[in-house]
């Protein structure tokens, strides 16, 4: 645990020095985001710079660059997909900034990229023989073969989609992934699946930890979907990579959650002709439309998460 306990340390001074650096030159360029007009708790944070997630996903990769000595292939692919991601978030962040408005590319184009991706996972995990999957509070496991591609494109369709629907509010996505990457890091190690997926896990709690100063209410700096994009994807690779996509949706309940409270609202709107069961959806703005602060809301999930991943990685002892 010394090892992965310094790569956090190392992790969150990387990412402490980018996220510095990062803001000056962001606000310069006039990187910042545009605000959806129907939040209107969130008028005044228009203009406040995004793609901050170039900071902390650079810490999180040259971290685990550095501690994983040897060439591991769950490692590098797992890098390679979460920077792959993160180049179709900063593509649309950019053109979202060339445009002036909140629209980057259009919905299809993200759900391509996406799916080409995912499918390269799935077919990576095939190949490699990866398709022993942990069953959640039962010590025992399930091979899937071949259904490890269509549930490798599911799981991060859904995931990174889930991650960036949590993105919502200053703290949340960021808060609700530091005992995320935790809980997963712990768990692979308590498997005894002793690679560099913990490592890359910590070094993302790390890096998370540090821009959290800079996110937290009132944020300095938005992840954008530079970040959020990219931390599905690496969240998708770890959990698929070391055999624990069913643990996924358990201790990402709270991105599930998001997820689930736009779907039941759209359904809802539809069948009853307007009527809503959220104020507003994601549920997160519905709590915020109630009267909740954003801090307390990203605590609440926060610590939702940390009792989710405890229940698991007990249940693994």
């Amino acid at each position: 645990m010394k090892g992965y306990m310094l790569a956090t340390i190392i992790a969150f001074g990387f990412s402490f020095v980018f996220c510095w650096i990062l803001i000056p030159i962001l606000r310069k360029i006039k990187a910042g985001q545009n605000i959806l007009s129907y939040v209107k708790e969130h008028k005044k944070k228009s203009g406040t710079p995004t793609m901050g997630g170039i900071a902390f996903l650079s810490a999180s990769v040259l971290t685990t660059a550095i501690f994983v000595k040897t060439i591991e292939w769950k490692v590098v692919i797992s890098l390679a997909i979460g920077i792959a991601y993160m180049i179709v978030g900063l593509t649309d962040d950019f053109l979202k900034r060339k445009h002036k408005d909140n629209l980057g590319l259009k919905a299809w184009q993200k759900l391509l990229f996406q799916l080409v991706i995912a499918i390269f996972a799935g077919i990576y995990c095939s190949r490699e023989g990866l398709t022993t999957l942990y069953i959640p509070f039962f010590d025992k496991a399930v091979d899937v073969g071949l259904g490890i591609v269509p549930l490798a494109v599911f799981v991060f369709i859904a995931t990174v989609n889930a991650v960036n629907l949590t993105d919502g509010l200053d703290g949340l996505a960021a808060g609700v992934s530091v005992p995320f990457f935790a809980s997963f890091g712990l768990l692979i190690v308590l498997q005894g699946n002793i690679t560099g997926l913990p490592t890359l896990c910590f070094s993302l709690v790390g890096a998370l930890l540090a821009y959290l100063l800079f996110n937290v209410p009132p944020a300095s700096i938005f992840m954008g979907d530079t970040g959020s994009l990219s931390l599905g994807g690496f969240a998708a690779a770890v959990a698929l990579f070391s055999g624990n996509a069913f643990y996924l949706p358990v201790i990402g309940g709270c991105f599930v959650f998001s997820v689930i409270s736009v779907i039941l609202q759209v359904i809802y709107y539809k069948a009853t002709g307007g009527k809503r069961i959220f104020l507003m959806a994601p549920a997160h703005h519905h709590f915020q439309e109630k009267g909740y602060s954003e801090s307390r809301i990203s605590y609440a999930y926060s610590m939702i998460t940390v009792l989710l991943g405890m229940v698991c990685i007990i249940s693994r002892m």
